[in-house]
């Protein structure tokens, strides 16, 4: 596709559109390091002069992208975990989380690739508005936490959620798998060793809650 340079916001947020989808396709079916500022043009339908009216790195098209969907895991996250009642089992918030996170694969695909991104070549500028954005969503999760587990708040939520983004990007990452390791773990003697997203991040969360809240 021929895009026009774009003369309104609708117009501007439109070609915004397209290059977050182009980005995030290329992202997921190749990696980072695999994709260029200049791919996504390509994908997009852009000449990479154009791409530089919206965007001036991959760097910062990745962390826009990222930011979309983490604000919207978020919130979706957010209004699960106020239906759980103060003191919930480990076990049911655990469960709650995890469901909030399989319902935004998108976010998932490029959780594991957010630090790849970020030791790059962004900016200082790009950083600190990023930074800042996921610490003001953030502190609306660690907001609920503390109201479950009055034991947990502040600056131990926020530990607890940093445990939890960390087992997530490893989990995830460890579902992704070539030919070779599928047939590995098809082996009875692997086969307890082969990742179950679900139900391995469900029991570090579960562990996680039970060591702040003893710690």
């Amino acid at each position: 596709m021929n895009w026009q340079r774009a003369t309104t916001d609708e117009k501007k947020n439109e070609r915004k559109k397209a290059i977050y989808e182009a980005a995030l396709a290329l992202f997921k079916t190749n990696g980072y390091d695999k994709v260029s500022f200049n791919g996504i043009a390509v994908k997009a339908g852009f000449t990479k002069s154009n791409m530089y009216r919206y965007f001036c790195s991959k760097e910062e098209i990745f962390l826009n992208v990222f930011a979309d969907l983490f604000e919207q895991w978020l919130e979706d996250c957010c209004s699960r975990l106020q239906k759980l009642e103060q003191d919930e089992a480990a076990e049911r918030f655990a469960q709650t989380y995890v469901q909030s996170l399989m319902a935004h694969p998108q976010f998932l695909d490029l959780t594991p690739l957010l630090m790849m991104s970020l030791e790059k070549n962004s900016s200082f500028e790009q950083l600190l508005a990023f930074k800042r954005m996921a610490m003001n969503l953030l502190f609306k999760i660690s907001l609920e936490i503390g109201r479950i587990y009055p034991d947990i708040q502040g600056e131990k939520a926020f530990t607890l959620l940093t445990l939890c983004h960390g087992a997530t990007s490893n989990y995830w990452a460890a579902t992704s798998q070539n030919e070779a390791l599928k047939e590995i773990y098809l082996l009875d003697e692997f086969k307890a060793l082969k990742p179950n997203f679900e139900k391995d991040l469900t029991s570090a969360i579960e562990i996680f809650i039970r060591g702040i809240k003893a710690g």
